[in-house]
């Protein structure tokens, strides 16, 4: 028997997505996002807000990154949620964390978080049924610690997600099957 759930705001399980961005002072902004996902194989689609800083900063910047938190930052990733930039001057400051120029556009990549998609702005979308933020992805980078044969091992990220229905973070870590292999046991 199946029951029956409020409407929440999501899907589990949901990304939780830093995004960063430069103020105008130069200084470090970055926001938690569970609203985002690819949209084509090298766009971003952010479901974010005009109010948010980070929508201001990307439009006066015309980029931003969007990394992956993983388990060992969760306190950070969260702080990146409960505060918000427009009112917290030292944000990112205060998280502890460490921050360096993207290679490819205007903005910061954290260096705790293993993996980062560098992102130049396309346009907001702001109708009834638009996403937000839309960004085209012109650099990847992870680091060395989650490499394994020249690929990413997502059991080394150990990437979270967002839980809309209890509020959680879970590790997303095990490997399970093998996409576009696995299926083909039916046919």
């Amino acid at each position: 028997m199946r029951e029956k759930l409020n409407i929440t705001e999501g899907i589990f399980p949901m990304p939780v997505l830093m995004i960063a961005t430069y103020n105008e002072d130069g200084s470090v902004n970055v926001m938690n996002a569970a609203w985002g996902t690819m949209q084509e194989r090298d766009t971003v689609a952010l479901n974010l807000t005009e109010s948010h800083k980070t929508v201001k900063n990307i439009k006066a910047r015309g980029a931003f990154t969007v990394s992956i938190a993983d388990a060992a930052h969760v306190v950070e990733a969260d702080w990146f949620g409960v505060s918000s930039g427009n009112s917290t001057a030292d944000k990112f400051a205060r998280s502890g964390l460490t921050a360096s120029k993207a290679e490819t556009v205007d903005a910061p990549v954290i260096n705790e978080f293993p993996l980062c998609l560098e992102c130049e702005f396309i346009e907001y979308q702001a109708n009834e049924y638009g996403c937000g933020v839309i960004g085209k992805v012109v650099n990847v980078t992870a680091d060395e610690s989650v490499m394994v044969n020249g690929k990413p091992d997502m059991s080394k990220v150990n990437a979270i997600a967002f839980d809309p229905y209890t509020h959680g973070y879970y590790r997303v870590a095990e490997r399970v099957g093998e996409a576009f292999k696995d299926g083909l046991k039916l046919k």
